[in-house]
Order: structure tokens, then C-alpha cells, then sequence
């Protein structure tokens, strides 16, 4: 497990990258590790990181056994979005959803499309599985910090409310 820089309540997360050709070990994993290094600075726990390849079943699985463990409060993905005949990290994640939450991968495609067009070929979901937030970020290390950084400052308020640590949004203080 690798630790947080600093933040009053750390959530955990779990990395899953999948890459047929990294599994394989003919590429180098750098999208995974980014994320690791990213969610670490902004202060949450990384409890695991796992490299698989573009196999659905096996992508589910895991997305699955994380989720219903309760050893981690987040899922970031990256690979898989595409458009690549192999390309199933959506429909991996669909399949162990309880609850979409499409407000934060329409966010990241709206704000991808601001840096290229190429941004709205991204097929990534979000969603909940049990009590875990599941998101899928894009593949190259460019895109996964450029949507992260656009994310990240919304994630630990969605935790919050997943998890029950946090309040309502709406309050009654304007009522007389």
C-alpha cells in the first residue's frame, strides 16, 4: 500500500490498467503508475495497482472482487476505451454496476474536446458497485492527467456522499 502526502480523511483507491501488449510485457505500463502518483498527491491511499489484459471477464472479475472486498472506496481504469476491436474496459465496468454516473465521464469528454476532437472518441463510464466509484480514464498517460486533474477536485465530495460521510448539499437555510 502506498501512502498519502496529507489529507484529513484518506479514501482508497485501486488502479486497474488494462493493455494486452503491457500484460504481455511489451509495453510499459505509464498511464497506471501516473494515476498511482497522482491520487497519492492529492492525498488518498493507493491499496493495489494491477496490469491485466483487455479480457472482459477477467477485467469484471476484478472490478468485482475490489468492489465487494470493501478494501477500496474508488476504481480508477485506464486502456480500454477506444475504439480497438479489443478495446472492453465500458462494457467490463457496465457489467458489475449497480448505478451509473454519467456526469463525470460526459465532464471528462466535454473538457477533453476543449484540448482535441479526438477526446470524444472515449467510450469511458463511471459507475457504482456496491459502495465503490468505478471511473474510466482514457489510455495515454497525456489524456489521463489532462482528465484527472479536471476530476480529481470533485472525487472526494463523491466519496463523501457515497460513502455517508458526508452532508447534503441542500440545506434550509433558506427557510424563515
Amino acid at each position: 500500500m502506498l501512502k498519502p502526502n496529507s489529507r484529513a480523511r484518506s479514501y482508497r483507491v485501486a488502479v486497474l490498467t488494462a493493455s494486452d501488449k503491457g500484460a504481455a510485457g511489451q509495453r510499459i505500463d505509464d498511464s497506471g503508475p501516473l494515476i498511482c502518483d497522482m491520487v497519492l498527491n492529492a492525498g488518498y491511499l493507493v491499496q493495489e495497482a494491477m496490469l491485466l489484459p483487455d479480457e472482459q471477464d477477467a477485467i469484471s472479475n476484478r472490478l468485482r472482487q475490489w468492489s465487494e472486498s470493501g478494501v477500496v472506496d474508488m476504481i480508477l481504469t485506464t486502456g480500454g476505451t477506444g475504439l480497438a476491436p479489443r478495446d472492453c474496459m465500458p462494457e467490463a465496468t457496465l457489467a458489475v454496476a449497480d448505478r451509473l454516473v454519467p456526469g463525470i465521464p460526459e465532464a471528462m469528454r466535454a473538457y477533453s474536446n476543449t484540448i482535441t476532437p479526438r477526446g470524444m472518441l472515449s467510450r469511458g463510464v463511471a459507475a457504482v458497485c456496491r459502495q465503490t466509484l468505478i471511473i474510466n480514464l482514457p489510455g495515454s498517460p497525456k489524456a489521463v492527467r489532462e482528465t484527472l486533474e479536471y476530476v480529481l477536485p470533485t472525487l472526494e465530495h463523491a466519496l463523501d456522499m457515497l460513502t455517508g460521510a458526508g452532508s447534503e448539499c441542500a440545506t434550509n437555510e433558506t427557510l424563515v
